[in-house]
């Protein structure tokens, strides 16, 4: 049976324009995480040449129920902003964007089959669904098998005539995998997750840079205690970014939200995963108001979310400085190359100090402002830096990095305190 849906074939490659091969394989993964799978098997095989012969991508999660084809397919030509606006920002359990991957094999090959089992009514089902890259606006449902003994559910996705090759594969496709689930694995290690490829579980702890387990943050005033995991992950997350992932006692994720060094413009990956009984009911959607009304209730207002969140980032502020200070050292040997810092004579060695070591400080408070510039805007604020350094009214400095970017209360006091010993 052949299914026309909502959009030409032209204008599914145009919703999914920004697709590559990796995120396209990365989205069949999610894909199957989403249909509760717990294990995903890739498997291909290659020629002697290199090209890949065959592709697979197997989950053994619920299937794809037929009686659901029209939900599974036709949402997903709706509008890009209504898809954007379907990903649920506070939770990994969906993390697909209902179905919104299914298409872009177009990146990489020429045809999908999916070949699935479900339950329906107690009963199994097998099924195979197929698309071809001239037709993307079309699928070919077939119903297979009605009583299917002895399998469990899952999806397999087959690609026909596959573009990229076994040096893409293993280059450039499974490292991005690995900076793509990093963190998701690590989420769901005690329950088993994996992805496998070719018999190999991916490697996702080669994205680890630094990492500290079992930490234990204790609330005295009740007793409550967090369970803390940090690590720092050396490639970008990609779109999940930094996170504090919230556990309950039985290991389930309730909530995720981005930690406060998010977004700081530097290179600073991290996750933090925080474990406790205290979320096993736990209300994350709660204002100030609700919590008044509901005394007792488990809020972000409660005390212990408060201790916790102050000793996370406590954690995350410490953890961050070396990796700063590395980083700022390497910045001012890149601006030395670059020609943007002054010439300095022999005897204004003393005021090339103070400029440096007063660039680093700005760079570990606030790497913002050092991110996006050209050359001539480096040297813009370089001069600024330097010339206001060697002024009467030092603490000028202080007002303009102020009126550029947001400081928190420890930031400035660390600034005003450089500032003032460098007077």
């Amino acid at each position: 049976m052949a299914t026309k849906v909502n959009i030409t074939s032209t204008g599914i490659k145009k919703v999914l324009r920004l697709y590559n091969e990796k995120q396209a394989l990365a989205e069949y993964i999610w894909n199957g995480f989403d249909a509760k799978a717990d294990t995903i098997l890739i498997d291909y095989d290659f020629n002697a040449l290199g090209s890949i012969e065959s592709l697979k991508v197997a989950d053994n999660g619920y299937g794809i129920n037929f009686s659901l084809l029209k939900d599974k397919f036709n949402p997903f030509y709706e509008s890009e902003k209504a898809l954007e606006q379907r990903i649920h920002l506070h939770k990994s359990t969906m993390h697909g964007k209902n179905g919104v991957g299914r298409l872009t094999f177009f990146t990489f090959a020429h045809a999908a089959e999916w070949n699935t089992i479900y339950e329906e009514n107690g009963s199994f089902k097998n099924g195979s669904i197929k698309v071809a890259i001239g037709g993307l606006n079309n699928y070919e449902a077939q119903l297979l098998n009605e009583d299917v003994k002895g399998k469990t559910t899952g999806t397999t996705v087959s690609f026909s005539n596959v573009q990229f090759s076994k040096e893409a594969m293993e280059l450039s496709i499974i490292p991005y995998l690995q900076a793509e689930f990093c963190w998701f694995l690590e989420l769901h290690k005690k329950s088993g997750f994996s992805i496998v490829i070719n018999g190999q579980p991916l490697a996702y702890q080669d994205n680890i840079v630094d990492q500290e387990d079992n930490l234990l943050f204790r609330y005295p005033e009740s007793n409550t205690v967090f369970s803390v995991k940090f690590i720092q992950w050396k490639e970008s997350l990609h779109k999940e970014l930094s996170k504090n992932y919230f556990i309950n006692h039985k290991g389930q994720e309730v909530y995720k939200d981005y930690t406060t060094l998010n977004k700081k413009a530097d290179e600073y990956y991290h996750s933090v995963y925080i474990e406790s009984e205290f979320f096993d009911e736990f209300d994350f959607n709660s204002t100030d108001y609700d919590a008044q009304v509901k005394l007792y209730a488990r809020t972000k207002s409660a005390p212990e979310y408060k201790f916790l969140i102050k000793k996370v980032n406590e954690l995350l502020r410490t953890k961050r400085k070396p990796f700063l200070k590395e980083f700022s050292n390497k910045l001012m040997e890149k601006y030395e190359l670059e020609g943007v810092l002054p010439v300095f004579q022999e005897e204004q060695a003393a005021q090339r100090t103070d400029l440096l070591e007063t660039l680093k400080l700005m760079y570990e408070l606030q790497p913002k402002l050092f991110s996006g510039l050209s050359i001539d805007q480096k040297k813009a604020f370089v001069s600024l830096t330097h010339v206001l350094l060697n002024s009467n009214e030092r603490e000028q400095l202080f007002q303009v990095i102020e009126r550029i970017v947001e400081l928190e209360v420890e930031e400035k006091q660390e600034l005003m305190s450089f500032l003032a010993l460098n007077d």
